[in-house]
């Protein structure tokens, strides 16, 4: 991958969303908890959104979807950083499901910091700070439901 091609990166991007939204889809299908199967599902729902996003900017949409848009600062308490990283295989433990996805957001931040390093125009800039902020919020409240669960089982 280039890098350096703003294009091949959003293109690159808009895959690792629709990547993401399956992902939620197929873990939330397979859970067997309420309220974590509803967080999946809804996360596979702001996936799409942030493909169609990125699909939008791509076809020179400039991101005046945002005007709304708030921008708050997100917490990272940085429990799935300390981790080595996981691979989704069917029937892994509800912990390490939490923590695979908890560093998949990491690494779409990761992604989006570099695009908004690289964006050209305003527009383009608030459409990856947008995604920046929700990434980080979707890690913050996966890192915060294994919290809970570790709690509940003693740790």
């Amino acid at each position: 991958m280039d890098f350096n091609d703003l294009t091949a990166i959003i293109d690159f991007a808009i895959t690792q969303e629709q990547e993401s939204a399956d992902f939620y889809r197929r873990v939330g299908e397979k859970e067997a908890r309420g309220g974590t199967k509803d967080l999946f599902f809804q996360f596979a729902a702001e996936e799409d959104k942030h493909r169609r996003l990125l699909e939008d900017l791509k076809g020179g949409g400039g991101g005046g979807a945002l005007d709304d848009y708030r921008f708050t600062w997100i917490v990272d308490i940085k429990r799935s950083n300390y981790m080595t990283d996981l691979v989704y295989t069917p029937g892994m433990s509800y912990r390490d499901i939490l923590m695979l996805a908890a560093q998949r957001e990491e690494k779409a931040l990761e992604l989006y910091n570099l695009l908004l390093a690289k964006a050209e125009d305003e527009g383009a800039r608030n459409v990856f700070k947008m995604l920046c902020q929700e990434e980080a919020k979707h890690k913050l409240a996966l890192e915060g439901t294994l919290d809970v669960y570790m709690a509940e089982m003693g740790d």
